[in-house]
């Protein structure tokens, strides 16, 4: 499974305050802690408090490369910001995200080909996240051409089924889990499928209990990816015991272990 670490984000506020005094070593050991415990990528967003989001990730970007080469998935809404964080994240990397929208998918699937990055798209609209899985699906389905249309690879793109937090949006779930085992059958080779996992736990009473078990859950219908909290051990125990029993790696008595030091 591919992990992408969303501890550099703005909304937290050891992060928010390192962008403010441009404290480099919060923002570094926050990077090497997320990879040593198996991330994959590093997601960056300045936060929505952010006066200067273009220079800002220019600074975390920039900050984050002295000590890593690993994929950055660049996280913002603003276009021009996009831009020049793809254009220092450099090949590989990952443009977190456009919706499904036409007028957005026609701007920035082009953008992601540019700098030779990977997608995450959402299946949302301007009317919002659809309640049911079909029309998850037909946005997936729209997405999907349109990556086809602009030459995007789609092992390249990954479709975010979009979940809800749990306590306001409990009857989402299933669809969501839906939708994750139909992307398999949108077009071959298949998009990958990527869930904003904290998402499904925000202001809850155990969000770590809540985070792991939809984890599973969504790993058992085909879950390629999460934005999710490396840290968290527990959660990643239970991603890799989910893989081991799905036989997407061998048994041994120390296959935590052993998954660790791949």
């Amino acid at each position: 499974m591919f992990i992408i670490g969303e501890k550099i984000n703005g909304m937290f506020k050891n992060v928010s305050e390192a962008i403010a005094t441009k404290n480099k070593l919060i923002i570094q050991e926050l990077a090497k802690k997320q990879l040593d415990a198996g991330a994959d990528a590093l997601d960056v967003n300045v936060g929505p408090a952010s006066a200067e989001p273009l220079a800002d990730m220019e600074w975390l970007i920039t900050t984050i490369r002295e000590v890593t080469d690993k994929p950055i998935a660049v996280d913002t809404t603003k276009l021009a910001v996009m831009e020049k964080g793809l254009s220092l994240a450099g090949p590989g990397s990952i443009l977190n995200s456009t919706s499904g929208q036409k007028e957005k998918l026609d701007i920035l699937i082009p953008l992601a080909k540019k700098y030779n990055a990977k997608v995450i798209a959402l299946t949302m609209t301007k009317s919002g996240v659809p309640a049911n899985a079909e029309a998850r699906l037909e946005i997936a389905a729209n997405i999907v051409a349109s990556a086809m249309e602009y030459g995007l690879e789609i092992e390249n793109l990954f479709i975010d089924a979009i979940i809800l937090p749990v306590n306001v949006a409990q009857d989402h779930a299933p669809a969501v889990l839906e939708t994750i085992k139909q992307c398999k059958l949108i077009c071959d080779p298949p998009p990958k499928t990527i869930l904003g996992l904290s998402n499904v736990s925000q202001k809850t009473v155990d969000r770590p209990l809540v985070d792991r078990t939809f984890l599973v859950m969504a790993l058992a219908s085909g879950l390629d990816a999460a934005i999710c909290n490396p840290l968290d051990k527990e959660l990643m125990d239970s991603m890799i015991t989910a893989e081991l029993l799905l036989g997407k790696q061998l048994y041994c008595d120390s296959y935590l272990e052993a998954y660790r030091k791949k």
